[in-house]
Order: C-alpha cells, then sequence, then structure tokens
C-alpha cells in the first residue's frame, strides 16, 4: 500500500544505514558531512538515507528532555488490564497528549503506558477521568516513577 510504513519485519536495513542510524544515536546532532565520511558514502547519499529512514518510520530524531528540569514532576508506568480487544483501548491511549509511548503486552498487563505529567493532581486526572473511564477498561495499576536511573536510546541495530 502506497505511503504506509513497512513493519519491523519489513525493514531491510543494509550495512550503511544500520551505521547511519548507530552514528545518529550516538549523537542526533551529527552532520550529514561527519557521518558520510564514517560510513564512506557521499554527504548527500547520506542525507537521502536519513530521509528514507525517517520517512519510513524506522527512526526519528528528538530531543530527549529530562522531564524534570522542564516542569514535568510526575511520571508513571501504568499497567491496564483490558476486558476485549486491545487495539481501541491502545488507540485512545495513544492519543492522550500525557502518554509518552503504549506497548501491548503479554503477562499480568495487557497494555503498558508511560505518562508525564505537571504534578500529582493531573496524574490523577489522567488515571481516574481519561484512562480508567476508556471503553474496555478493566482495571489500571500505577507505578509512580521515585527516580530515573537508567535512560538510553542507543542500542544499535541488528
Amino acid at each position: 500500500m502506497r505511503g504506509s510504513k513497512p513493519s519491523p519485519a519489513q525493514a531491510r536495513l543494509d550495512e550503511h544505514s544500520k551505521v547511519i542510524i548507530e552514528h545518529l544515536q550516538a549523537d542526533g546532532r551529527a552532520s550529514y558531512a561527519a557521518i558520510a565520511k564514517a560510513v564512506g558514502l557521499s554527504e548527500a547519499a547520506v542525507r537521502q538515507r536519513v530521509q528514507r529512514l525517517l520517512d519510513s518510520g524506522v527512526m526519528q530524531i528528538v530531543a530527549v528532555t529530562d522531564p524534570l528540569q522542564v516542569g514535568f514532576t510526575r511520571q508513571a508506568m501504568i499497567g491496564i488490564r483490558v476486558d476485549g480487544e486491545l487495539d481501541a483501548p491502545a488507540a485512545a491511549l495513544s492519543e492522550l497528549p500525557e502518554v509518552a509511548y503504549v506497548v501491548t503486552t503479554a503477562g499480568s498487563f495487557d497494555l503498558l503506558c508511560e505518562v508525564v505529567c505537571e504534578n500529582d493532581e493531573e496524574l490523577l486526572d489522567i488515571v481516574s477521568r481519561q484512562i480508567r473511564s476508556l471503553p474496555g477498561v478493566a482495571s489500571t495499576e500505577t507505578f509512580v516513577y521515585l527516580k530515573l536511573n537508567k535512560q538510553h536510546y542507543n542500542w544499535g541495530t541488528r
């Protein structure tokens, strides 16, 4: 289908693309010229490959912030049990601006979502009024973050 993004299983990366991704994981501000030199391609070829990787959804280039330093004092992981199918609740969670990511899981919870909030009052509102009221949501369990011990995005490629 035209315009659709390949699934992770469909994404075929050659060695050049993998090295480009790894360079950008280490430094998202690396210049195309510097990456080109490291990869052995022209700057134009690197620019084109990066654009293809972005357009296909294989990667994103974003600024990762420390939520505490930009005004968000409460983060939490919310485990959600669902009655029935999972797609509709997962899609509804994905639409909430406070939700950083949503994953479908196997185990005690059907879905996990991470929320980033300004304070406990906002977290309470999100959990009690927005998430618990979604059709299909049977129960939630909230895990409030006390300290962020590790967060990285440089896992490379395979």
